[in-house]
Formats: structure tokens, sequence, C-alpha cells
């Protein structure tokens, strides 16, 4: 004859949950600590980590990003903590000072379980409809401005339905955006590749161009040579931004120092202070619009200096929606379906860069 549980009882308290049952012939009570909901691991607390580890430890701003407030950020952790057993903080006061070895650990497999729960809404929104969507793209003034417009309006017209979100900075920092899941796509030219958790594809070549008001000795001085730019001011990009590096390299391989004297982030406002005088500018060729530049001469300077190449990138593992393979498509259209899958399963750069050796990039 089997035996049989007869449960006659439950209590659950504060701290304990207990229970008197009947089992093989005797009565037994049994207690186990109780665990709350808020003792019980979620999804919301790890993003609460991952955000304050993105924000350099500042609880208020990582509230701000993730539109809660600083002291439920701050309560979660705690109950996080409690619920570990570990710190995952050094504090001082109120303050957050430093992640403990437990918490880059657990931080670090925070970023993972967020990301694959990014890429399971993803696959579900694809079954659902896979012409609605948002795709969120991280990228400089320069591409924002002069390559992404007539890509995007295409785009739109193909899937009316996704929304886009277009996030401009410094390619540090949209690299990292594209690496933290913030946004799917970064295109940039310098620092993107320092980031070995990105999936990195060339789209398109591009050089410089030296901008000048009418009647400037270069306007009419022919081929221009490294060492005639060096007698001029020169206005161009801030270091890290535009290939500023290529530019600086060919001036240094020439023995020679470039003077500068005004730099900015943005092409437009280096075009405004040439009007005014304060120098020669260097820049993208991409951003001289003859109809809009009219009152300005473009003076060809991509013999002086490297090429730089634009990449697109998308964090490894992230699971790729339709939309997402015909926008990358469109900007290059070289990326299509195939070959990106090919890069994305990659397993580093240096096999990414090899499928890209034989493919003839547009230059710009």
């Amino acid at each position: 004859m089997k035996n049989f549980i007869t449960l006659y009882y439950f209590l659950i308290s504060e701290k304990n949950i207990y229970l008197f049952f009947y089992f093989d012939k005797e009565y037994i009570l049994y207690c186990s600590q109780a665990r709350t909901a808020d003792q019980t691991m979620k999804l919301q607390q790890l993003r609460f980590l991952s955000a304050i580890a993105k924000h350099n430890l500042n609880i208020s701003a990582a509230a701000e990003h993730l539109y809660t407030s600083q002291p439920g950020i701050s309560k979660q952790v705690k109950l996080l903590e409690e619920e570990l057993g570990v710190e995952l903080f050094t504090r001082s006061g109120k303050h957050l000072t430093q992640i403990t070895p437990a918490g880059l650990a657990v931080i670090s497999k925070a970023n993972l379980i967020l990301k694959e729960v990014a890429n399971i809404k993803r696959q579900a929104e694809e079954f659902r409809d896979e012409h609605k969507g948002t795709l969120d793209i991280a990228t400089t003034h320069t591409q924002a401005r002069y390559m992404l417009p007539a890509v995007i309006a295409e785009f739109r017209r193909q899937y009316p339905d996704v929304l886009l979100h277009l996030h401009q900075g410094t390619p540090r920092l949209i690299s990292e955006m594209a690496v933290s899941g913030e946004v799917e796509f970064a295109v940039a030219t310098e620092a993107i590749a320092s980031y070995a958790d990105l999936v990195m594809m060339p789209c398109y070549c591009w050089n410089r161009c030296v901008v000048v008001p009418p009647g400037h000795p270069l306007a009419s001085a022919g081929q221009l040579s490294i060492r005639e730019l060096a007698e001029y001011p020169i206005v161009t990009y801030v270091k890290g931004l535009t290939g500023r590096a290529n530019m600086d390299a060919a001036f240094a391989e020439a023995g020679l120092k470039p003077n500068l004297v005004f730099t900015a982030t943005d092409a437009d406002v280096i075009k405004t202070y040439v009007r005014l005088g304060l120098g020669v500018g260097v820049i993208a060729r991409m951003a001289y619009v003859a109809d809009q530049d009219s009152d300005l001469v473009k003076v060809d300077a991509g013999h002086l200096f490297a090429p730089s190449i634009t990449k697109i990138a998308f964090r490894r593992g992230t699971y790729l929606r339709g939309y997402m393979y015909r926008f990358m498509e469109l900007f290059a259209s070289h990326l299509d379906r195939d070959r990106v899958d090919a890069a994305a399963s990659s397993a580093n750069q240096d096999e990414v860069d090899k499928l890209f050796d034989q493919v003839g990039l547009p230059d710009y």
C-alpha cells in the first residue's frame, strides 16, 4: 500500500513557512525560510546593476536613464546583495565608490542575461509582425548629416511601421552604446575598432578635401601639397573624430606640424569658421555640398591622406530582425544577408575582416 501525504495546515509568517502534515504514520512539522517578492532576483535588479556600472556608479544618472527613482534603485540593489550574500559595491556613506570583484562577476553575467532577454523580445516581435518594431542607430554628425538621410528615407518608405531613433555622439560613445545594447547599430570611422564585443563590417571608403574662400591662394594653386597646407592656419575636426587620426599621421610622416587654430565636431561649424576667415578647412569630402557651399572653393586633398573606412557594427550575439538586415543593405549594398550572417558567426574580428578582403568598397 502506498504512503500518502496529508497536509493539515500551513502558515506563512514574515520570515518562515510552516507546514504541518501527516506522512508514513507520523505527524511532521516542517519550517522553511520564506522568500518574499523582494527577495527573489528580478530582471529589473539586473538592469539597475548594469545601468549603475555604465554610468560610473552614479545612481542618479542611472535612475534618470531608466526613468525611475534613485531610492528605488538603491533599495533593489541592497535587496539583491542580501539575497546573494555578497556586497556588489563598496560604499562611502550613501555613495558607491567601487565595484567589488563579486560585483564585476555578477554584472558581467547580468549583461549577458539582459542581452538574451532583448534577443528573445526581438525574436518574438519578428514572429508577431516582421514589419513592425524599433531600430536604434548611433552615429556621428557627419554620417547623420551627409550619408544617412537618403538611406533612412528609403528605409522608411519600405518599413513605415518601424520607429527609428537616431543617437548622435563621439565614435567612442556610440561604440559603447552598441556594446551595452542601448542601440542596435553603431556607424562610425574612429574608435569603433577598439571594441572586441562588436561585429564590425566595412561600408565605404572616404577621404578629405580642403575648403577655402574664393580668392584664397590655395583656391588656384593646382595640386595641393602637404607642405603648402602646413603653411596656413587649419580648421578641422577634434581628435578622435571623422578620420582625424589619418590627417595627423600624414603631417607627422612629412615631419610637419599642422597649425591648428580651431577644431569642432561638426563639419557645418568648420565651414562657418572658414567663411569667417579663421583658416582653411579640412573636412570629409562628403561634407562639401556644392549647391549649399557654393561660396567656398573645394580643393581635393585625397592624395595627401590615407583613406578612412566607415563601418557599421552590432553587438555579438544580437538577434537581427529582417528589417535590420535590410537597413544594412541599404546603407552598403555589399552587406547582404548571407555576408552579414557569415560575419555574425565569425569567431573574431580577424575572420570578419577576411570576409571583406576581396570586396570593392564605394569611395567618397
